[in-house]
């Protein structure tokens, strides 16, 4: 009976070194969701700082009224788009690097603006993804106070 039992354990294959493989593949898996949590809320982090930066800066754009408009008939009216786009562009630089903003349209007393912002991801470029862009959108009225 002995015999049996010790030539039955020499002929199972050894399993040294399965658990390093576990280990690995764990590291590995665990890696993976890491960074998709981590990356994952940096790009939401920076949506919500795109939509800040086209908000601010549309107030920005919105408070450059026409003056000639408001010298002629008194009526509030923004910078047309050029001159929009180049404020907006302004405040975008002092925002930080990497913001490209413009006017979608300007006109009346209303400015739109957009601001696009790339956002290069810490774990995922390991996955291949090397940049995300996100953008924000934004309104903004100029109104005269009565």
């Amino acid at each position: 009976m002995k015999t049996f039992l010790l030539a039955r354990l020499r002929v199972r294959p050894a399993d040294e070194g399965s658990a390093a493989l576990y280990l690995i593949f764990g590291a590995l898996l665990f890696l993976l969701l890491a960074g998709f949590v981590v990356d994952g809320g940096q790009a939401i982090h920076q949506r919500d700082r795109a939509a800040d930066i086209a908000e601010q800066s549309a107030r920005y754009a919105a408070n450059h009224v026409s003056r000639d408009a408001l010298r002629a008939d008194g009526t509030v009216s923004v910078d047309p788009n050029p001159a929009c786009t180049s404020y907006v562009q302004e405040f975008a630089a002092r925002s930080g690097t990497g913001v490209e903003a413009h006017c979608t349209s300007a006109g009346g007393n209303t400015v739109q603006v957009e601001v696009t912002l790339v956002y290069r991801p810490v774990l995922l470029r390991l996955a291949g993804r090397d940049s995300l862009t996100v953008h924000g959108f934004a309104t903004a009225q100029a109104v005269q106070e009565q």
